[in-house]
């Protein structure tokens, strides 16, 4: 690994590049999400005081008290907030334990609003603890487009003890269709043989989900 030097130390794009994104600071990590900042407020200058503003802040508030920064426009506070939205929908799940249908919504609400269907396979540990979210496919569920084969060389990759299955319904109700409950079955027929058990298809939408499980229709 290459060492920093201190007397010529790269700016925060060219740490970036040649060491990795784990070595930027969180000011300097802030400047590469800024890109630049005002006349009248550097961008390191900027960077230091959202993370004064960022340390101090609940979540719910962020967007508000950037705003009331000087020469922070929506187009800024929007970008910080979203990058801290993305951080989250991608790390929160990690080792999450599932002891119920609804402790799985948290982690794919963010799909309930999609204009499409979304399929995902959520893997699990012998703890049933997340190990990750999938998405296998998008568009409408149906057995062709949900192929045991893409369920479960996932769930063999991740080394999976157990899974459940998720999917969106745009139309706003979460009762499952014909497509639905065939696609499940023929899944949970091959999660017999697989030896990974499948703990349940939910699915969501912006107010509302249905489980398989707690309405006991989760059978071959």
């Amino acid at each position: 690994m290459k060492q920093i030097n201190i007397k010529n130390r790269p700016s925060a794009r060219e740490k970036a590049l040649e060491y990795g994104m784990g070595f930027p600071y969180d000011e300097e990590l802030l400047m590469l999400i800024l890109g630049a900042g005002t006349k009248d407020m550097p961008v390191d200058l900027m960077a230091k005081k959202m993370i004064e503003v960022l340390d101090s802040s609940n979540e719910n508030e962020v967007v508000e008290r950037l705003l009331a920064m000087k020469g922070v426009g929506v187009g800024k506070a929007l970008a910080v907030a979203a990058a801290l939205e993305l951080g989250k929908r991608r790390t929160c799940h990690f080792g999450a334990r599932i002891e119920s249908p609804c402790d799985i919504i948290p982690f794919v609400r963010n799909y309930a609003v999609s204009s499409k269907e979304h399929f995902l396979m959520v893997t699990l540990d012998g703890g049933h603890k997340i190990i990750k979210i999938h998405v296998v496919s998008v568009g409408t569920l149906n057995c062709s487009l949900i192929h045991p084969r893409e369920v479960f060389v996932e769930a063999i990759n991740d080394k999976a003890s157990a899974m459940i299955l998720c999917h969106n319904h745009p139309s706003g109700s979460c009762e499952p269709s014909e497509q639905d409950v065939e696609a499940t079955r023929v899944l949970l027929e091959a999660s017999q043989i697989m030896k990974i058990e499948i703990l349940d298809h939910v699915i969501v939408s912006c107010n509302s989900y249905f489980s398989f499980l707690e309405k006991g229709v989760l059978f071959t």
